[in-house]
Parts: C-alpha cells; sequence; structure tokens
C-alpha cells in the first residue's frame, strides 16, 4: 500500500481510538542489554489494539450493512474491540466466544454490549456459529486477523510508535492469528523501511515460527500456551505480508512468558497480558538479536483476570 492509503487508515480511525503511550525503563534496558520502547496497548479503548482494526472495518461498512449489524468470532480481545466500536458507532454486534475464553474477556464483552454466543473451543466450531448468525441476522462478519480492513486498522499502532522519531532498528510484535504483524509490516515498510520487524510466538504453538520456514500456512495440534490471544493460525490475507516482510519469528517458552509478564508488571507497574509478555519475552531472552539496538514492542493488550495472576 501507498503512504497515502496508510495515512488515510489512520486519519479515518484518530477520532475513534486513543493515541496510548510509550513507556521506557531503564533497568529493563540493563536486563535486555537494549534500549526497549513499550508502545501500550493495554491503555487502548477496550484494553487492547484491536478495536483499530474492528474500528476501520466498520466504519467502511455501507449504511445498510451496519444496520444488520456485524459478527466476529474471538477468545477475548477482538470480542471486547468489536463489541465497543460497534457500540461507539451505533451497530449491533454478535460475538462467537469459545467456552474457554477468560471470563475478564467474557466480562468486558458483555459490558460492551457484544451479544455472546458460546462455542466450543475450535476452529471449526467458531466457523460453524458465526455463519448461523449470518445467515439468520444478515450480518457482515469480522475476521479478527485475515481481513485487510483489520490487518490496516491494527497496523496504525506501529504508525504512532514511529512517530516518536526514535530510529528503531527492530520491532517487535506478537504473532497469533497474524493480523497485528501484517499491520505492522504495511505501516513499517512504508515509514521506516529500515526497521526490521520480528514476531514473538510462544513455543507450544510454533505454527507461524513454521509457516515462515516452509512457504506455507502450518497449524497446531495444541492451543496449550498462556497466552490465550495467540492460540488461532494465520490467513491468506496475512501470511502473504508477513512472508515478504518478517525478518524472524522468535520463539519462547512459557516460563519465560510469565516471568517476562511480573518483570514489567514488577518493575514498571504495568499489567500486561501474557500474549503481551510473548513479545517482551522474546526481546529479554534473545540478547544476541537485540543487544546495543533500540527495540519497539507492542504491547497488544492487559486484559487479565486478575483473580488468576499466573504469578
Amino acid at each position: 500500500m501507498q503512504k497515502s492509503d496508510l495515512l488515510s487508515v489512520y486519519k479515518r480511525i484518530e477520532p475513534h481510538v486513543h493515541k496510548t503511550p510509550v513507556h521506557h525503563s531503564r533497568l529493563i534496558d540493563e536486563i535486555a542489554r537494549c534500549e526497549v520502547y513499550l508502545k501500550c496497548e493495554n491503555f487502548q479503548k477496550g484494553g487492547a489494539y484491536k478495536i483499530r482494526g474492528a474500528t476501520n472495518a466498520i466504519l467502511q461498512l455501507s449504511h445498510e450493512e451496519r444496520r444488520r449489524g456485524v459478527v466476529t468470532h474471538s477468545s477475548g480481545n477482538f470480542a471486547q474491540a468489536v463489541s465497543l466500536a460497534a457500540k461507539n458507532l451505533g451497530v449491533s454486534a454478535h460475538i462467537i466466544m469459545p467456552t474457554n475464553a477468560p471470563k475478564a474477556k467474557k466480562a468486558g464483552t458483555i459490558a460492551y454490549d457484544g451479544i455472546i454466543t458460546e462455542c466450543e473451543p475450535t476452529i471449526e466450531a467458531r466457523e460453524k456459529a458465526s455463519k448461523k448468525i449470518q445467515k439468520e441476522t444478515g450480518a457482515s462478519f469480522l475476521h479478527p486477523s485475515n481481513q485487510l480492513e483489520v490487518i490496516h486498522g491494527q497496523g496504525t499502532a506501529s504508525y504512532e510508535l514511529l512517530q516518536e522519531e526514535i530510529d528503531f532498528d527492530f520491532i517487535v510484535t506478537p504473532i497469533g492469528g497474524g493480523g497485528l504483524i501484517a499491520g505492522t509490516c504495511l505501516f513499517v515498510n512504508a515509514f521506516s523501511p529500515k526497521t526490521k520487524v520480528i514476531g514473538a510466538e510462544p513455543a507450544n504453538v510454533d505454527d507461524a515460527y513454521r509457516s515462515l520456514i516452509s512457504g506455507q500456512i502450518e497449524t497446531n495440534e495444541t492451543t496449550n500456551t498462556i497466552a490465550d490471544g495467540l492460540r488461532t493460525n494465520l490467513g491468506n490475507h496475512n501470511f502473504p505480508i508477513i512472508l515478504e516482510h518478517v525478518e524472524q519469528i522468535i520463539r519462547v517458552s512459557e516460563e519465560e512468558i510469565v516471568a517476562a509478564m511480573r518483570l514489567v508488571w514488577e518493575r514498571m507497574k504495568i499489567i500486561i497480558e501474557p500474549s503481551s509478555a510473548v513479545a517482551v519475552a522474546a526481546v529479554l531472552y534473545n540478547q544476541k538479536v537485540f543487544q546495543g539496538k533500540k527495540v519497539g514492542v507492542i504491547i497488544s493488550g492487559g486484559n487479565v483476570d486478575v483473580e488468576n495472576l499466573p504469578f
């Protein structure tokens, strides 16, 4: 995409989202042996970056499409994002959520007037339930990560980060469904092409890591990770972007995820969710890659169940 097209995306959603802060900790710099700047989308409306993509997608629907509402499937953050964006724009939102979605994210979705339908925790079940709602209501489907309007909206977080006028060597994002990192790639390639984009992924669900190696979309046999937002697979719209622009994908252990989450909480007094901690952990435990560099990290969200913290 051209710079002008990407700027149009940002201007479209700018009145509807927060410009989130960028935080920096000298102590974390010392531990990571590099300069680490956290783009704190945990302070975003809905507690995560995903309202950016949801808002961009809904704003591009026709009046009649908005009247019929929207539907999506999500384990939490996109569910809340679509519910809130739809509420703000006067649109009804049907949300398909797996039965094992975090309680905090279900509560947030309900608080934003999302109409929840629960399903079994499989991609197949999510898609089946979504199609049923579409057929019954005529609602427009919004994909959490594999829809270009959503991908473009998600990338605006990195655009704001680049406006900090820090000469970034790397920008690191979590990677699950692929929407955030694909959008990040588009904006970084347009506005700071020398900056390299790196993905971070739980080792237990390393389909994106394997996909980058094989050149085709791989899947996982398990969803056994604390990073509940990263249990989904890449899609046909975002994968070509990732394949072209992502420098590498770093895998981290469950123990490293929890340690990173705790470190940010203890040293910066910021609550981040496990999916965000994946990106922080990638920087903390891979000094050979990042030592002496300037690194931006997209903190994707902060929606955690405070009654069930992993530390």
